[in-house]
């Protein structure tokens, strides 16, 4: 394998000398950081397009094939141009809210209004990444650690999988009423609460409309959600289980980082999670080192949903020959697939 001793990154970073224009400058007035203003057109474009359609599904005059074409661009919408960018806006506004302190009223409309589109419920994602996950950082108390499975098993993923969809919300509600956190605890079920007292009573309304547009998003949101944190959370060293460099993986110059914000740095924002999204490459190029002295994995042009699916067949081969050979930390690929099995072993 070649040593790489100075990484070429091609992952968006914050333009140096950006224009405004009169749009523009109404908004920064609005945000926090200037850096934030494409969530404002992201924002813009899902209210204007894929709402609508979401929302005309309910109509009682939209029937037969028109219905139906209304919902294959609904779908379209939701799944194949805007969940990535959404799911990962959300989360980069969770850690770092999007409206300052004059206009916070207004972080409550990516959470309470757009997410159910997307099948995530109002506030549940925040209280659980922010409060729960990078608390407990995968280890045993994360109830989305994936340390207790066979990380390059898909019968092991399905029992993950099947936990997390039917048991996470109780046990997140539980996971804070233990640590006496009423306030977060009261997120989670009111969250819940108003989502599934919705879809029940848009029921009535238009059951096929209820289930197209909110409860198929549901599920879909929470398997690529599982998906995702699998990936990312795939190779643990497991004697010593708690180093971010050890428990998660970084993806580099792929196009799902220029589409979902640098999702792809999983490593950094474990270890600086309120780092905006555009620092990820920096931080990267000057902690090379580090990443060379624990052998963190970093895989180029693959993202998430590769490396599970080369989970899932087993075929390390391939991930092997993605992995970035920082300061030459491997000799062979072969020292690479036994580290990476070494890694995806279950941790009792």
């Amino acid at each position: 394998m070649k040593p790489v001793t100075v990484l070429t990154l091609v992952d968006p970073v914050a333009n140096s000398n950006p224009v405004y224009n009169a749009f523009d400058r109404f908004w920064l007035k609005r945000i926090n950081d200037p850096r934030d203003l494409p969530f404002i057109y992201l924002t813009i474009k899902i209210s204007l397009t894929m709402v609508p359609a979401g929302i005309l599904l309910f109509l009682p005059f939209i029937t037969g094939w028109v219905w139906w074409a209304v919902a294959a661009v609904y779908f379209m919408f939701n799944n194949f141009m805007f969940k990535g960018p959404f799911g990962l806006m959300l989360h980069c506004s969770s850690h770092r809210p999007l409206f300052n302190t004059q206009n916070a009223f207004l972080n409550k409309y990516l959470p309470w209004v757009l997410s159910p589109f997307f099948g995530q419920t109002p506030e549940t994602y925040a209280a659980h990444h922010l409060a729960m996950h990078h608390r407990e950082n995968n280890m045993e108390n994360d109830l989305s650690s994936t340390m207790q499975y066979q990380r390059d098993s898909l019968r092991s993923f399905l029992v993950y999988f099947s936990k997390f969809f039917f048991t996470v919300i109780p046990s997140l509600a539980w996971y804070f009423n233990e640590r006496s956190q009423v306030a977060l605890r009261n997120r989670v079920i009111r969250g819940e609460l108003v989502f599934f007292g919705a879809c029940i009573g848009l029921c009535f309304i238009s059951w096929q409309a209820t289930v197209w547009v909110f409860l198929l998003p549901l599920l879909i949101s929470r398997i690529v959600m599982m998906v995702g944190n699998w990936a990312q959370h795939s190779f643990i060293d497991a004697e010593d289980p708690g180093n971010f460099y050890k428990n998660s993986i970084t993806c580099v110059n792929t196009p799902y980082n220029k589409k979902c914000w640098n999702d792809g740095y999983h490593i950094s924002h474990h270890i600086k999670p309120a780092l905006h999204w555009t620092l990820h490459p920096e931080h990267l190029q000057t902690n090379l080192r580090d990443y060379a002295e624990n052998k963190a994995l970093v895989f180029e042009g693959i993202h998430f949903l590769h490396v599970w699916w080369y989970l899932m067949n087993k075929d390390y081969e391939k991930l092997a020959k993605r992995v970035v050979n920082v300061h030459g930390m491997f000799a062979s690929e072969q020292e690479v697939i036994d580290l990476m099995k070494r890694r995806a072993r279950v941790i009792a």
